[in-house]
């Protein structure tokens, strides 16, 4: 089976969702899926239910366990760029049929890691391997390499009356 790269990007809600929605297929059919994000730390939802799942789906966190708003800390360029190189090798390593760089794109806009470096692991990728890369702020370079991209766009949202992120539905 050929493997394509996919972007979930946009201000709207709904791209880690859909991209754990296409893990979740993933692991039903027996491909085997990693999962790393960038820029997030804390716990959530989806890391119970996958634990739950079993084996076909491996998720990382790479970041700490606030959301980078401005300058990075040192402590969250290393925590992605550590991340970035785990992920290669999940890519590049034959294991996984699915990897998933949740935050991708927030990781390259912040300078957690380059474009360059990224569009570089788009062309190792081996030709079985499906990528889909989430976040806001795609660069025009990984979205004119992308094989699928999704832009969710934001039309209305109950966060901007006030309403905190939910657990089991934001978190």
């Amino acid at each position: 089976m050929k493997g394509f790269v996919h972007v979930y990007t946009g201000d709207g809600k709904g791209k880690t969702t859909a991209a754990l929605g296409l893990a979740l297929r993933a692991a039903g059919a027996g491909l085997r899926v990693f999962i790393a994000q960038f820029a997030k730390g804390r716990d959530c939802s989806e890391l119970h239910s996958i634990r739950q799942l079993g084996p076909n789906i491996t998720l990382r966190q790479y970041g700490t366990d606030r959301f980078i708003i401005g300058a990075p800390s040192e402590e969250d360029v290393e925590s992605a760029l550590a991340g970035f190189a785990e992920a290669r090798q999940a890519v590049c390593g034959g294991q996984f049929s699915v990897v998933i760089l949740d935050e991708a794109n927030i990781g390259t806009y912040y300078d957690l890691f380059s474009v360059e470096d990224l569009l570089d692991l788009i062309e190792q990728k081996p030709a079985h391997v499906e990528l889909v890369l989430t976040g806001r702020y795609a660069d025009r370079r990984i979205i004119e390499r992308a094989d699928l991209v999704t832009e969710m766009r934001e039309v209305k949202h109950y966060h901007r009356q006030g309403v905190a992120a939910r657990v089991g539905i934001e978190q």
